[in-house]
């Protein structure tokens, strides 16, 4: 997440959001926490070139980017009792999100492992209905009298 989503939920500006992270530095290794580099910024900024920024939203400095164990560190970063509320409803979000990729894989897994398994049934169907289609060799005629 975004260190601005982060500041806005949690009613801080994002300035404050990064100065308490850069004077706990050794709480967000780059595992938990870090900095885009020019071109995913402009790759970011791309998506707001058809309007205009509000005077101070530009971006002078690279924004931070959180990973979800960094967001669970920025709780004992931000002591207020609205960062601690949004920290669980984020860590909550998060471990849906998990069990929905988790589901989605097993079923990607079921649905795969089916195909393999009538691909070879369908494979024989398709021989049989191939065999009845093509046409039945014409017995030759005897060249002669008979």
């Amino acid at each position: 997440m975004f260190d601005r989503d982060l500041a806005e939920l949690y009613g801080v500006e994002t300035k404050v959001l990064n100065r308490a992270v850069r004077r706990n530095k050794d709480r967000f290794p780059e595992d938990f926490m870090f900095k885009l580099n020019p071109k995913e910024i402009a790759i970011w900024e791309s998506r707001f070139q058809i309007g205009t920024l509000k005077r101070g939203h530009n971006i002078k400095y690279a924004p931070m980017v959180f990973t979800e164990q960094g967001v669970a560190m920025l709780s004992s970063v931000l002591n207020s009792k609205k960062a601690i509320q949004v920290n669980i409803q984020i860590m909550r979000t998060f471990t849906k999100l998990r069990e929905m990729l988790a589901s989605n894989k097993e079923l990607r897994e079921k649905i795969e492992k089916l195909e393999r398994k009538y691909d070879q049934q369908f494979q024989a169907v398709f021989a049989a209905i191939k065999k009845l289609l093509a046409p039945e060799p014409k017995p030759k005629n005897d060249i002669g009298f008979r």
